[in-house]
């Protein structure tokens, strides 16, 4: 019997350190790392010891004689990886997979004194950062966040339907109460505190802030109202805190998502999932309720290019295939589309994404016309937005296509194609890229500030690749601290958390709703975010108070060695 790794795969690696034949690839010292949709276990070299499975954060790595019906292609899609590659085994031993030499970039000498190093943000980004300094230093760590509670992108991005995925966040929660971590919740840097402060009370900053706005269209009509950013959508059905409750009109049949990435499948899938099916996740009460009122019965994807070129990866396509009750179809307007599916030279679909299709339903669509009955998700390629169409509201879209121009009626329309950084308070920042300049996550002109995450490197690659990301932004780091080119803290690390208590008590808060900034209680504010979420409060087992922004917060903890507070 030999193991498979399956759909939720984060590619952070965990499972490549633990295998002991090295039958996991690519590793992080390959090329191909992370320019795969997944990790992949060898089936001729597994000796089915498990200690993958144990390690995996997100339960991503079956037995391939338990994988269940809509999982059973993993076993091919792992074996095929090692098909064409000619394996170089160890000279020396009886791998059949040669190791690298090993290397240990983040150490210090045991003789440096403790780092105090703040790092802003507790999404995937930060927390890889955090376990790095952790693990490898004997740093103390402030952690920040703007929010009322942790997790950043798996708390909110990922979708409700996905606990496998959310499962990440145990693997970070241990840290937030670690002896040599404070926690300091609803606290905004930039708005709170500057970033002059945060830097002058620690040794170096880390800013893990991510990609919180959208690409945009630039076709008229898209700040009409039914116009919607898919990022939005998300962070109502996840109950973020910014996105206020009824947010969202679903009283329209048929849906128009615009991109065809694993976000756009998500808002899909979650537009037309059953209800029922939902409310066994943690989905946010107003979602949920908001979803059973609804009339969607119909997600139009549109893809500009076809469908060898489109965003999603195949393990989410393959899931959707397998939703019951849910009908996938391939809008067939384009006389290149099915060539492309129909296509068995894997030159002109090197991703594989458009062989999945075989076998889907294809059918030409009338669009002047009410959705058909059931549920259903269109796939229309090689159709690119030119115009929201109305006056006072979206009622249809209207594409460029290969025989002319065509509107498609909706009522809504999720514009799901990418996010983008926004400048953060006191950092350099490139309008181009939506990121921060950056050497090796060293901010540029700034020592001892650095970067990771999305607001490094951009809006790419998926929680795994946070953990590399990390790495090299922390290898960076405690180079800079060995080679003396880290400035000198003005202030004591225990001076700015008085200073963050103070500001937190004293600023104004803004409501869980995402409206305008008052002032609450902290009873006030725990009622107010939990209500809206419609979630009960989380207590860390380390937590007795709260206090912040926004909401309930747990009670900053600090320590030093020793757990000193």
């Amino acid at each position: 019997m030999t193991y498979a790794i399956t759909q939720t795969c984060c590619s952070d690696a965990t499972c490549v350190a633990v295998c002991p034949v090295n039958c996991i690839h690519p590793t992080p010292q390959e090329r191909a790392f992370g320019s795969t949709e997944m990790l992949h276990i060898d089936p001729a070299t597994c000796i089915d010891c498990g200690a993958c499975a144990d390690a995996c954060p997100v339960d991503a790595i079956f037995p391939v004689d338990s994988l269940p019906v809509a999982q059973q292609e993993y076993a091919t899609i792992n074996a095929a990886y090692y098909a064409d590659q000619t394996l170089e085994p160890a000279p020396d031993g009886p791998n059949f997979h040669a190791w690298d030499e090993p290397v240990f970039p983040r150490v210090l000498p045991s003789d440096f004194a403790p780092l105090k190093v703040a790092v802003v943000g507790t999404g995937p980004a930060g927390m890889y950062a955090v376990q790095d300094l952790l693990l490898h230093t004997s740093a103390e760590v402030t952690l920040i966040d703007r929010l009322p509670v942790t997790g950043g992108l798996v708390r909110f991005g990922v979708a409700p339907d996905h606990p496998a995925t959310r499962k990440v966040g145990d693997t970070f929660a241990r840290f937030h109460t670690h002896p040599r971590v404070r926690m300091h919740l609803g606290l905004d840097v930039g708005a709170d505190v500057t970033a002059q402060e945060l830097a002058a009370h620690h040794d170096a900053v880390i800013y893990a802030v991510g990609a919180s706005a959208d690409r945009t269209l630039a076709v008229p009509g898209e700040e009409l109202p039914g116009s919607i950013s898919a990022r939005d959508f998300v962070a109502w059905y996840n109950g973020h805190p910014d996105a206020a409750p009824d947010a969202i009109d679903l009283s329209s049949e048929r849906v128009v998502v615009v991109g065809n990435g694993n976000v756009a499948l998500d808002v899909a899938r979650i537009l037309l999932a059953d209800p029922d099916s939902l409310a066994r996740t943690d989905i946010a009460d107003h979602a949920l309720q908001a979803l059973r009122a609804g009339k969607v019965r119909e997600v139009v994807l549109l893809g500009r290019r076809g469908p060898e070129d489109a965003a999603y990866t195949k393990s989410e396509l393959l899931a959707l295939k397998h939703v019951p009750g849910l009908e996938l179809v391939v809008d067939d307007h384009d006389p290149r589309t099915a060539p492309a599916i129909d296509e068995t030279d894997p030159k002109a679909d090197p991703k594989g994404r458009a062989a999945l299709l075989r076998g889907v339903t294809r059918d030409r669509i009338d669009w002047a016309q009410a959705p058909a009955p059931g549920r259903r998700i269109v796939l229309r390629f090689h159709s690119a937005p030119v115009e929201m169409v109305g006056e006072e509201a979206v009622q249809g879209v209207r594409v460029v296509e290969a025989s002319g121009e065509r509107t498609i009626r909706t009522d809504m329309v999720l514009r799901a194609i990418g996010y983008r950084g926004v400048p953060v308070a006191g950092l350099p920042f490139d309008e181009t890229t939506g990121t921060v300049p950056h050497e090796g996550g060293r901010v540029a002109g700034r020592p001892g500030t650095y970067v990771v995450g999305w607001i490094k490197r951009g809006p790419s690659g998926g929680i795994g690749a946070n953990r590399t990301c990390a790495a090299e932004t922390v290898t960076t780091l405690l180079a800079d601290a060995v080679a003396g080119a880290l400035p000198a803290p003005g202030r004591a690390q225990k001076a700015f958390h008085r200073l963050a208590r103070r500001r937190a008590r004293g600023a104004p808060r803004r409501a869980a709703s995402g409206g305008s900034r008052c002032l609450v209680s902290g009873e006030e504010r725990t009622r107010s975010f939990h209500s809206a979420i419609g979630r009960p409060p989380e207590r860390s087992p380390a937590a007795s108070t709260w206090t912040g922004r926004g909401a309930a917060l747990p009670r900053e903890r600090m320590a030093g060695p020793g757990g000193r507070a």
